[in-house]
């Protein structure tokens, strides 16, 4: 009895499972790249050394996806380079900024991507005050696409409108001090696809920062 009460258990988890997969959209892009394993150990490894044990692992990794989709000789069109998708001059700031922890700029080296990555992650977090952890990881991930300078500047002008400077979502991601049209938009997807879509594939790596707003 006890044996076909378990069978009766595994099969309607599995039958529940496979519903809220028919539900999800099936992106390719949702799924974790081959080439992503290779360097789960790097990462892991990097973001422990720069924010202890319990470091954003899944949103880390989910910000490896969405710049380079784990190809480490990526290069986009204008310019960025390797697993993290540095530009150069980007990359050689960093590089002198941390000369101990990463020594010479190396965007084309997955190790030297990665230990840079999780650093300037960390140096744009402690120049980035919200009103949750969620929020806060928006606002260092717009800067990290776009620059902390517009982070600023958009922050300034959603507080001039009223709006609560604190808040990325539905708040300051509204307003655009400046930017152009094409740049606004890839900025706010940014963080988006980031913490709201890939960050959860990457869970079984370690923690997130946004579980509360996932969606099915």
């Amino acid at each position: 009895m006890v044996g076909r009460l378990l069978r009766m258990k595994r099969l309607l988890t599995l039958g529940l499972l496979g519903l809220l997969s028919a539900c999800q959209p099936a992106f390719a892009t949702d799924r974790i790249p081959t080439a992503a394993e290779q360097y789960r150990r790097t990462l892991v490894r990097s973001a422990h050394a720069e924010w202890g044990l319990s470091a954003p692992i899944a949103t880390f990794a989910a910000q490896v996806h969405q710049e380079s989709r784990w190809r480490a000789d990526a290069r986009s069109p204008v310019g960025a380079q390797g697993l993290a998708q540095f530009m150069p001059g980007t990359a050689e700031w960093i590089a002198g900024l941390y000369p101990a922890a990463l020594g010479t700029n190396q965007p084309f080296n997955p190790g030297w991507a990665l230990r840079a990555l999780v650093t300037y992650d960390r140096w744009l977090y402690d120049r980035n005050q919200a009103s949750s952890e969620c929020d806060r990881w928006a606002f260092v991930l717009s800067a990290y696409n776009g620059g902390q300078g517009w982070v600023n500047r958009d922050r300034r002008l959603a507080s001039a409108s009223g709006a609560d400077q604190l808040a990325w979502f539905d708040s300051v991601e509204r307003f655009n001090a400046g930017r152009s049209a094409a740049n606004f938009r890839e900025n706010r997807n940014y963080p988006r696809l980031i913490l709201l879509r890939y960050e959860r594939i990457y869970l079984q790596w370690g923690d997130g920062v946004c579980g509360e707003r996932y969606t099915l």
